[in-house]
């Protein structure tokens, strides 16, 4: 009898912890959150101002109600990051947020509103305003990309990543207006390439080996431009004395 009595006692004991714990969790999750709740993952944070600012996030916030993926997006986009992860937290309370910088490999510049906006681009062709770049990496940097436009961030990409060899020494990229691409190299000077980019990998190829064949012949200083735009009959211009 008393170990039935025992054994009763035991589990309303178990069942007042487990509806006392159940409503100070649910209690919490419609505590307003302020940005000293937040905990960031790493080294890499993000200002509250940067935060209101970027996305449709207000402090104090209640838990429950904040739209963790919808900000993730907003955040993702309007700060250029290349990965960031928000989580709500009961214990202890807020919201984790992890975020990863991209890292500039060029700087670049764009059309926007009707002004010049200046920032970085990756490796990846994507955008990234001065303000939110990552400092660490801009040092070094060489290359510089005018005329930006998210249509031709796969393209651009495809150039960096072709030009990130010790063959080809780019200086610059630009898209003119209506989408017209040049290149400038350090030996090789004006590359033309012109409007089509499904050819671009082709193009990439030949400025390799033109640089490796006319760096041997020692005639690198004679070159004037290079006009690319039928890869099967390239064109150089030189110096005439």
């Amino acid at each position: 009898m008393r170990t039935l009595y025992k054994n009763n006692k035991e589990r309303y004991f178990l069942l007042f912890i487990f509806l006392f714990s159940t409503n100070l969790l649910t209690i919490r999750t419609f505590k307003k959150v302020q940005f000293k709740d937040i905990i960031f993952s790493g080294s890499q944070i993000i200002s509250q101002e940067d935060i209101v600012n970027n996305s449709s996030l207000n402090f104090p916030s209640r838990l429950i109600f904040i739209k963790t993926k919808f900000i993730e997006e907003e955040l993702k986009k309007n700060l250029s990051l290349e990965r960031i992860s928000i989580n709500r937290q009961i214990i202890p309370f807020g919201l984790n947020i992890s975020i990863k910088k991209r890292k500039p490999v060029a700087y670049g510049e764009r059309l926007k509103d009707g002004k010049n906006l200046l920032g970085f681009i990756d490796k990846n062709g994507h955008f990234i305003t001065e303000k939110y770049s990552d400092q660490d990496y801009i040092k070094g940097i060489k290359i510089k990309v005018f005329g930006w436009e998210e249509k031709y961030r796969d393209l651009l990409a495809e150039i960096l990543t072709s030009s990130n060899t010790e063959e080809v020494e780019l200086k610059s990229i630009t898209f003119s207006k209506n989408g017209f691409l040049t290149l400038e190299e350090k030996d090789l000077k004006t590359i033309v390439l012109g409007f089509n980019s499904n050819i671009n990998k082709k193009q990439m190829l030949i400025i390799k080996n033109l640089k490796k064949q006319l760096v041997q012949e020692n005639i690198k200083e004679k070159i004037l431009n290079i006009d690319l735009r039928d890869p099967n009959n390239p064109k150089i211009k030189v110096f005439k004395p």
